[in-house]
């Protein structure tokens, strides 16, 4: 892990880190509870040097869905508003382009005083440009936690909301839910409303439960995607535009979805340590992806067929989002394997 369980990242002598401005940081890795817990400790800190969080001018990016010629703009022009700025891009993974890594790179050299530049992705690397243009103490990797520390995590968070839970229910919300603890956060506390405190919750309550609150993400589309459910996929689509979604960043995680299965295509040995190293740690997880590598055998093919929609977006207007999504959701369900 990065730090300790509050997620503040510790150096290596133990003191706590220190977050001055004027600098750019990344946040990189699976585990998004901790990711987040960090920032929020980012964003109260930048808060007491100037009275509070709300005296700060806070911007957040999607690379992909604002160019980086545009953010860079911002970065680089001051505030006319507040003496300290925090601006955050997710998906950082995705600015590969020489042009737009050198950019960006020059501009995280140049920082001025006041603003604060933070970088998140849930890859570990990004391009090696801009990770050099970095200093190497503000790189922190928020790795998942070991099966048995989510465990811990788990009965501590029930217990902490008067709650208790066996073992079943455990291991079913560990094989159910998206592998790291925000999701289990949010689903955790879901479930807690849903099912009351009154009784010990077990395996078969959390499935009666999520059955009922669980939350769609790109992470459930991909596994409707990786079993072939086109009624179920173009459902869990419509479901996300509804909830404000846009089309970049649902092609982003699915994009970072076939990623991780080009990983698993890629093993020599599919056992419970290489799964470990890819970000695999669940057997849920496990089964969508053993289902999408019979769809998807080249995830390449996966991937250049969302590069191709999220063009046809840029070249066509907004007007055309909602049945170019249906398209590539329709394409991405039937698979390369039928195709």
């Amino acid at each position: 892990m990065a730090g300790d369980i509050t997620g503040i990242p510790r150096r290596a002598n133990g003191s706590e880190q220190r977050f001055p401005s004027g600098n750019c940081y990344l946040f990189l890795g699976p585990e998004l509870g901790e990711k987040f817990d960090t920032l929020k400790t980012l964003r109260e800190k930048q808060g007491a040097r100037y009275g509070s969080s709300s005296d700060i001018e806070e911007t957040s990016y999607y690379a992909g869905e604002s160019s980086i010629e545009d953010i860079v703009s911002v970065v680089r022009n001051g505030s006319l508003f507040s003496a300290e700025r925090l601006i955050i891009i997710k998906n950082a993974e995705i600015i590969k382009k020489r042009d737009e890594a050198e950019l960006l790179a020059s501009c995280v050299k140049h920082l001025e005083s006041g603003t604060t530049l933070v970088l998140i992705s849930e890859e570990t690397r990004l391009d090696k440009r801009i990770e050099d243009a970095v200093p190497k103490e503000n790189k922190t990797i928020f790795w998942e936690f070991f099966e048995y520390k989510k465990s811990e995590w788990l009965a501590a968070f029930f217990r902490r909301s008067g709650c208790s839970i066996d073992e079943s229910g455990i291991r079913t919300i560990l094989e159910m839910v998206e592998n790291n603890t925000d999701a289990l956060g949010r689903e955790c506390s879901r479930m807690i409303l849903f099912l009351g405190k009154e009784k010990t919750i077990t395996g078969e309550d959390v499935e009666k439960s999520l059955s009922h609150t669980r939350e769609e993400s790109p992470f459930t589309l991909f596994a409707a995607i990786a079993r072939g459910n086109l009624p179920l996929s173009l459902e869990i689509t419509r479901s996300l535009s509804a909830s404000k979604q846009s089309f970049q960043a649902i092609t982003a995680a699915l994009a970072w979805c076939f990623r991780r299965l080009r990983d698993f295509l890629a093993l020599e040995s599919v056992n419970e340590f290489e799964l470990k190293k890819i970000g695999i740690t669940t057997s849920r997880a496990r089964a969508d992806y053993s289902e999408a590598a019979k769809r998807w055998p080249r995830s390449a093919g996966a991937l250049a067929l969302i590069g191709d929609y999220e063009y046809m977006l840029r070249s066509s207007g907004t007007a055309w989002e909602e049945i170019l999504l249906d398209k590539l959701i329709f394409h991405l369900a039937r698979g390369m394997a039928e195709g």
